[in-house]
């Protein structure tokens, strides 16, 4: 129990992963009608199943990239763009588009959930910094987006993750440690919630505490769970109640 408190008083921030954590959806999905819905948007200029494989390979391409030089924006457009061969300003603006129009019918089937805004409003309002940790593997307009489906909004967070603005994707650890980085904060003083156990899970490798969403929990490999805390919706909001003021758990 002491443990316990004394855990809870180092505490000041907490990084929320998005897809199936604060957005209660299946992931793997919701990745697929992407996939789908973007080639749909791009299939004139290029043959449905040539690009549907660039825009994966270059994605995971982005995914695997570890040049802290190379924002993951660039590291998706350098391989993408070698693979179709076409002007990016020109792609750019369709992208843009897709993002605007196409990509909002993704999300028109999904229900917030209510202990999700009521967990963030508790620990905004009790001090704590907030991020939205979520892979940077989007651009910024559509993890907003996002954010919207799950009934949320950017003032929410002092700082989001997005391809522009990150070197480094899940479940890399140099992603954390960029984070960290960015916010000024140390491991210790943080809480990483998420539902994946391999890219949110390795958070607790630096010195986070971690607390795994089982709703839509994934775990590919059937790894041994290593969380601080785990449970459902309910669960992380009860276990955000039992803080105090952010950096004041004594």
């Amino acid at each position: 129990m002491e443990r316990e408190i004394e855990v809870m008083r180092m505490i000041d921030t907490f990084l929320f992963d998005l897809d199936g954590t604060l957005l209660p959806v299946d992931t793997n999905k919701m990745l697929d009608e992407y996939f789908l819905s973007l080639t749909k948007k791009l299939s004139p200029l290029f043959d449905p199943h040539f690009l549907f494989k660039s825009l994966y390979s270059a994605s995971m391409d982005m995914i695997n990239n570890l040049d802290p030089n190379k924002t993951n924006e660039e590291a998706f457009f350098d391989s993408f763009l070698k693979k179709v061969n076409y002007p990016k300003e020109e792609l750019d603006v369709l992208f843009e588009d897709f993002y605007l129009n196409d990509y909002k019918e993704l999300g028109k089937n999904i229900k917030a959930n209510e202990y999700v805004k009521k967990s963030l409003e508790i620990l905004k309002e009790k001090g704590y910094t907030l991020v939205l940790a979520t892979n940077p593997v989007f651009p910024r307009i559509a993890i907003l987006e996002r954010l919207r489906w799950a009934g949320l909004n950017e003032s929410y967070f002092d700082f989001i993750t997005t391809y522009e603005n990150m070197h480094f994707c899940k479940p890399h650890i140099q992603y954390y440690e960029e984070i960290l980085k960015v916010i000024n904060k140390k491991p210790e003083n943080c809480y990483m919630v998420g539902n994946d156990v391999e890219e949110d899970l390795i958070a607790f490798k630096l010195g986070m505490k971690t607390f795994l969403i089982e709703d839509y929990m994934i775990n590919r490999n059937s790894k041994d769970i290593v969380a601080t805390q785990k449970g459902s919706y309910k669960d992380l909001f009860e276990f955000v109640c039992s803080f105090k003021e952010g950096g004041k758990n004594l």
